[in-house]
């Protein structure tokens, strides 16, 4: 019973001691309380009135902006006013000037307008006194007026014919003369504008070697290598006693061409002999297939021709070993095809397509087989057949007149393929033919009376004449040159033209001894 009294008395002064140190720390709590609240009174207060200045400066510079704003738009408006006080100024003032020109045009169209009143009365007098006149005139003339006007329109068309027919034949006259004169310009400038180089094909090409033991190479034993390169080449394979040199004759270029470096590739490796000789030639005729689609790829990449059938384009690489009167048909066909283009552009033409017809106008004359028609005529097929424009098939077919020429260009086409074959040096005469020529030239010269010597120059280009200056004149030189180039030009063909000059001269020669 005492332990129970002792513990509950314990307990209760626990529950005492933690009541009475409670109401303490509550105290304490209380007092720290009140004084961390003042302290954030306090800190409230100043930023309170930290806030508040910031406001008010913000105001103030907010309101400073505001306030420059508003005087910027002020002036801005008041430019505006003056502005638009300036315009209705001006406007005033032009619709004052507008009431004064208005008042002047309605004065101007009163007194226009008495005029013309004044005109018609003057017009129905007129009318009145010409058609008393006209009665005086019939009355006189026993006409009526309808008659008298149909006789002097029978009249007058009668003159107007003849004057007409006059001025036709006028017309027609300086139409020859300018025409005459103008082709002869475009010409000319055509040729001036077009250069091209020329090459003379031979029948027979030499192949050089290093000594005559290959030529005993080349020969074989009983002379089997030599009759198969022969037979396989279609070459006459010529063997004399020129030094270090063989001769190959074809008229066939492209025959001659496999033939020279298939014998160079021989006589390069050594090993000649007939089975080597037929590899050989096999891949040098492959070579030369492929080098002349190349020639052809390039010209019409040189000449800026694009779109041309493969079959075309490798006939115009064979021009390359094609010659006419010893002039390179491919240089030939080039040369044309840039005079086309630049004559076709001095008259207004296409000549993209002139410069496509010039380069084909010669294509029949390398055909894979041997037709029986002409060039000109084999050409055009050809091109028909693959797809050239109907202007470029007649240009072909009509530039040696075996068809008509129904396009613009085929006559330029003809023209330039006359220049290119008549320029000095293009085409290769026969020796006899050209000597026969230069005589003949010298000959009709010496039979004019006067004259003491006789040149032909520049191959046979130029003729120059010396007559004595004791028994020709001046005026006798003129004559003369005249006459030589009349009769030079109705007796002799010749290609292009020949340039007659006389020269008269007096020399005065004396010895000092």
């Amino acid at each position: 019973m005492d332990i129970l009294i002792f513990v509950i008395v314990g307990m209760a002064g626990l529950i005492l001691g933690f009541i009475v140190t409670s109401t303490l720390l509550r105290k304490s709590v209380e007092k720290k309380s009140e004084k961390i609240l003042k302290e954030a009174q306090e800190k409230g207060e100043v930023i309170k009135k930290e806030k508040i200045l910031q406001a008010k400066e913000k105001f103030l510079q907010l309101k400073s902006e505001h306030e420059k704003i508003i005087h910027e738009k002020n002036a801005t408006i008041q430019k505006d006013e003056n502005r638009l006080k300036q315009k209705e100024a001006n406007f005033s003032q032009r619709m004052e000037e507008f009431q004064r020109k208005q008042n002047e045009f309605d004065t101007i169209r009163q007194n226009l307008n008495a005029q013309l009143d004044l005109v018609s009365k003057k017009q129905a007098e007129l009318e009145k006194s010409h058609k008393r006149q006209v009665e005086a005139l019939e009355t006189i003339s026993t006409l009526s007026a309808a008659e008298a006007k149909a006789e002097l329109i029978e009249t007058l068309k009668d003159e107007a014919k003849s004057d007409a027919m006059s001025h036709i034949t006028e017309i027609v006259d300086e139409a020859k003369l300018t025409a005459n004169r103008e082709a002869k310009k475009v010409v000319i400038e055509t040729i001036q504008r077009t250069a091209t180089e020329h090459a003379i094909e031979n029948s027979v090409s030499v192949f050089n070697i290093e000594n005559d033991e290959i030529k005993g190479r080349i020969i074989g034993r009983e002379g089997r290598n030599i009759r198969t390169m022969e037979a396989i080449t279609g070459v006459e394979i010529i063997i004399d006693d020129s030094p270090d040199a063989i001769i190959l004759s074809s008229f066939d270029p492209v025959r001659r061409e496999i033939a020279k470096q298939s014998l160079h590739k021989l006589v390069t490796d050594g090993r000649i002999h007939p089975a080597r000789i037929e590899e050989v030639v096999s891949k040098t005729k492959k070579q030369i297939e492929q080098d002349i689609i190349e020639t052809g790829k390039r010209a019409t990449i040189d000449l800026g021709i694009h779109g041309m059938h493969h079959e075309l384009i490798r006939m115009v690489g064979k021009m390359k070993y094609r010659s006419s009167y010893g002039q390179n048909l491919l240089q030939h066909s080039k040369e044309v095809a840039n005079l086309c283009a630049t004559m076709a552009s001095e008259l207004g033409l296409n000549p993209k397509l002139a410069k496509r017809a010039g380069l084909l106008h010669d294509i029949g004359k390398v055909p894979d087989s041997e037709p029986e028609l002409p060039h000109a005529l084999h050409g055009m097929k050809l091109a028909e057949k693959f797809k050239e424009k109907p202007e470029v098939c007649n240009a072909i077919g009509s530039h040696h007149d075996e068809v008509e020429q129904n396009t613009l260009i085929s006559p330029v086409v003809q023209v330039c393929d006359a220049i290119s074959g008549a320029r000095p040096g293009a085409r290769r005469e026969v020796v006899a033919a050209y000597i026969q020529r230069l005589n003949k030239l010298e000959e009709l010269a010496l039979a004019y009376p006067g004259v003491v010597k006789t040149y032909a120059i520049q191959a046979g280009r130029e003729l120059r004449v010396i007559v004595g200056a004791e028994k020709v004149t001046d005026a006798d030189s003129a004559k003369i040159s005249y006459d030589l180039s009349k009769k030079i030009q109705d007796e002799m063909t010749y290609p292009g033209q020949i340039k007659i000059t006389v020269i008269r001269e007096t020399r005065a020669i004396n010895y000092a001894k």
